[in-house]
């Protein structure tokens, strides 16, 4: 009887320590789907409600977010979606460039062939996706299939934070390249050339696709803020 006792505990305080990360799931969530825009305010008792949970976990979820860089949390103000800014959009590319670099270097000869299929075909499938929590989730696969070749768990750790943080942005991706015959292949580039072998010419196209993209991005953003100065 008290072995059950204690088992049923433990498995209460398991469950009870995942419901904050269930909630910064469940925000990132909403997030892509635009049930919470950038700018927007994120009340805990509101938040509580809408997830079913209590306000403790909630405040440890909008924590979490905060120190991400998805939310930000203003004294009397509360929490609220960050907003986009061109200069964090710029940050955020070019240090993803500099890990993907590294990555692919690291993982290039420890991808299988089934492993290129898969990134390839998840990679068609973001060109195609028309829906932001899809496209959000296919490039987490994708990536993943790389970087758990690089043997290089802090250089993984780190591109996964940077890919939380650039969650807000994936709603905006969808907006500028709505056509998917003119959206960015610069994955699809990467993954063709690396299972040739050829690295180095795999990375330069690589990049100047995907700064190509970041850029009109880029001046979607400048141009919004330039309307609303207005």
């Amino acid at each position: 009887m008290r072995r059950s006792s204690v088992q049923g505990r433990k498995n209460h305080e398991q469950g009870t320590e995942k419901v904050p990360f269930l909630v910064v799931r469940k925000i990132r969530d909403a997030i892509l789907d635009e049930t919470f825009m950038p700018g927007d305010r994120l009340p805990e008792a509101e938040l509580a409600e809408m997830f079913q949970v209590s306000r403790s976990p909630v405040r440890e979820a909008l924590l979490a977010l905060e120190k991400e860089g998805t939310v930000v949390v203003a004294p009397y103000k509360g929490a609220l979606v960050k907003p986009l800014s061109p200069e964090e959009a710029l940050d955020i590319a070019e240090i993803r460039l500099a890990l993907t670099t590294l990555a692919v270097r690291s993982a290039q000869r420890y991808l299988s062939p089934a492993d290129f299929d898969l990134a390839y075909r998840l990679a068609r499938q973001m060109t195609r996706s028309k829906n932001a929590k899809e496209h959000f989730e296919d490039n987490r696969r994708f990536w993943d299939i790389i970087f758990e070749k690089t043997r290089r768990p802090i250089l993984c750790e780190i591109f996964r934070r940077l890919d939380d943080q650039s969650t807000r942005y994936n709603p905006l991706f969808l907006k500028v390249f709505p056509d998917p015959a003119t959206r960015p292949r610069h994955r699809e580039t990467l993954i063709e050339l690396c299972r040739e072998g050829k690295v180095d010419e795999a990375l330069r196209g690589f990049k100047k696709i995907y700064l190509e993209g970041t850029h009109l991005l880029i001046d979607h953003l400048q141009s919004l803020e330039s309307g609303g100065a207005d």
